[in-house]
């Protein structure tokens, strides 16, 4: 479930964004340190300005209701496997183990509770999936896509591809993740979409397929330095094979990435295959697979690290004049086991099981190539996608179906929201301040975009919105722990 249109395409929505802000004449920006506009950044040229759409006013909702939106199946009502389906379509991860647990393995009855000793193995892998548990993950989702007849609940077969597929990825088993990708490409009707979101995985994984897996050295906790590059992201130092470089820190990108003058300078061995691919950057991209003999970070040394190679023009902006040499994606930053970015530009690293572990903060999860964490009091969370990797803030419709009053005197104006560019601008308020609780911390968030109504796109609908660096700007801190599953923040 990895969703290529969806991931690296959306580290370049701000760029769009901005281009908007210039066609509307401006709108209010996040600022750290205070309540004042910041200069558009400029556009990718490339991306074209549309008609102003008419505005028209959102429809009323009361602001306790909740829209129910997204990657929905079945009502639930009455019918536990259908509420499950319909909670794992909402990201209610905790409420389903809540369900789960609740059921344990004694039989089902019949009536309300009614679901079988397959279907609860099915969620509960599904579910270790989400918690970053790959191998506890595919020890118990092979053994359903084994006993499942094909064709005779295809949701529930695609939905265990789909999972295992992903699981074989973050396990560095690329030979079965290529086998897994071809047999969901083929044994399941897909989505354009879904089609869409597999481009990275069915065209890349073939070129990397007899690669060893990954093997990770790891030594003492350790804090380095990092840098904002020309797109506001994280930079941090690598070493490539004894070679100093600066890589963006992308912890949801699916995959590692090299440009082709690094591969070259450091002598690695490109793949005589190569694959095109649009989803990274939203043009035709050329990529070759490469093996980097030793990677390493601060005290952490990757061995057999598979990298893709790409084009430098490909990832290159003119305006700003930064090349992109190289992307740490989510199969190194895991790795490194806890990583605390601060402030004061240094970064943290807790790395291995020695290492000091996350026990407060708010849970998250893993779902395709999105971070999503569970924010709120206890047994009361609404769940938000975390994009240390893009810059671009906004809450969803969900959120101001809950907030409409807030919104009662503010004058509207339009967002176009990365991932969703095919997609007319929407109608959106500004929230001068929105609390919210992460992990029993209160924090203050500033001048975030509100969508007023959904906009047709699951990736974007079916959350409470995206916290981008612009908002994790504002903090003193913030820590994602890939051994425990929590994040947590220091506001002050």
């Amino acid at each position: 479930m990895i969703r290529g249109r969806l991931g690296l395409v959306r580290r370049l929505g701000w760029l769009v964004f901005a281009a908007l802000l210039v066609w509307m004449g401006g709108t209010a920006c996040r600022a750290q340190d205070a309540p004042k506009p910041a200069p558009p950044q400029p556009a990718i040229p490339s991306q074209q300005t549309p008609p102003t759409p008419p505005v028209t006013q959102p429809q009323q909702t009361d602001s306790g209701a909740q829209v129910r939106t997204g990657s929905v199946v079945g009502s639930g009502e009455g019918d536990l496997p259908a509420r499950l389906t319909t909670l794992l379509g909402d990201h209610q991860f905790l409420e389903m183990e809540r369900l789960l647990r609740e059921q344990g393995d004694a039989p089902s009855q019949d009536g309300a509770a009614k679901i079988t000793p397959e279907q609860k193995e099915m969620f509960r892998g599904v579910l270790a999936n989400r918690a970053n548990k790959p191998q506890e993950s595919i020890h118990i989702l092979e053994p359903v896509l084994e006993r499942m007849k094909a064709g005779e609940h295809p949701e529930d077969e695609k939905l265990v591809r789909k999972t295992l597929a992903e699981d074989y990825v973050r396990t560095g088993d690329f030979m079965k993740a290529s086998r897994a990708y071809q047999d969901l490409q083929s044994k399941s009707k897909l989505s354009p979409d879904e089609q869409e979101e597999m481009e990275l995985p069915l065209k890349l994984l073939p070129l990397a397929a007899n690669n060893p897996p990954m093997t990770v050295e790891v030594g003492e906790a350790f804090s380095l330095p990092y840098d904002r590059d020309a797109l506001g992201l994280t930079d941090v130092p690598v070493f490539v094979d004894a070679r100093s470089h600066d890589w963006m820190l992308d912890p949801t990108a699916p995959f590692n990435l090299i440009c082709r003058s690094t591969a070259k300078e450091v002598g690695l061995k490109l793949s005589e295959q190569s694959a095109v691919v649009h989803t990274i950057t939203g043009r035709p991209m050329q990529v070759h697979a490469t093996l980097i003999p030793r990677f390493t970070l601060g005290t952490v040394t990757f061995r057999n690290m598979t990298a893709f190679v790409f084009e430098d023009a490909d990832y290159y902006f003119p305006k700003t004049g930064y090349q992109v040499r190289g992307v740490l994606g989510y199969p190194a930053v895991s790795a490194l086991g806890s990583l605390t970015v601060s402030a004061d530009a240094r970064i943290e690293v807790q790395p291995g099981e020695k290492g000091e572990h996350l026990t407060d903060g708010a849970p998250f999860f893993l779902d395709g190539d999105r971070v999503i964490v569970a924010l709120g009091k206890a047994g009361d969370e609404r769940m938000f996608v975390v994009d240390a990797g893009g810059q671009q803030t906004y809450l969803s419709s969900r959120y101001y179906a809950e907030h409409s009053g807030e919104f009662a005197d503010k004058k509207m104006q339009l967002l176009s929201v990365a991932g969703a560019e095919n997609k007319a601008p929407a109608a959106a308020f500004v929230a001068d301040s929105v609390p919210l609780n992460v992990g029993g911390t209160p924090v203050d968030f500033h001048y975030m975009q509100v969508l007023t109504q959904p906009l047709g796109a699951a990736a974007v609908d079916d959350t409470y919105g995206t916290l981008g660096m612009d908002a994790l700007d504002e903090l003193k801190s913030y820590t994602f722990d890939y051994r425990t599953m929590r994040f947590a923040v220091k506001s002050e």
